[in-house]
C-alpha cells in the first residue's frame, strides 16, 4: 500500500513540474492567461499529493502500535478488551 501511495505522489509531483515548466517555457509564448491557469492548477497539486501520500488505508493498523509506555499500553488494551500476550 505504501509503494502505491509513493508512486502516486511522484506522478503527481511530476505532473506539477511538467505544468510549471510547460507553462513558462512554451504556453506563455501563445497565451499568458493559459500559462497562469496552468500554474494555478500546478499550485494545488503539491498539497493534494501530500495528503494522498500520508493517507492511511483501512489495512494500516497504526492505532494498534504500542506507545512504548507499558502501563499506558496495558491500560488501552484493557479498555479495548484485549488480552496482553505474556512474554
Amino acid at each position: 500500500m505504501y509503494a502505491r501511495r509513493r508512486h502516486v505522489y511522484f506522478w503527481m509531483m511530476g505532473a506539477c513540474l511538467f505544468l510549471f515548466v510547460g507553462a513558462w517555457a512554451v504556453v506563455r509564448l501563445f497565451s499568458t492567461p493559459a500559462a497562469v491557469a496552468m500554474c494555478v492548477v500546478a499550485m494545488v497539486i503539491p498539497p493534494v499529493a501530500a495528503m494522498i501520500a500520508n493517507r492511511r488505508g483501512p489495512e494500516d493498523r497504526w492505532w494498534d502500535d504500542p506507545s512504548g509506555d507499558p502501563q499506558s499500553d496495558e491500560w488501552w488494551d484493557e479498555l479495548d478488551g484485549k488480552k496482553r500476550r505474556e512474554r
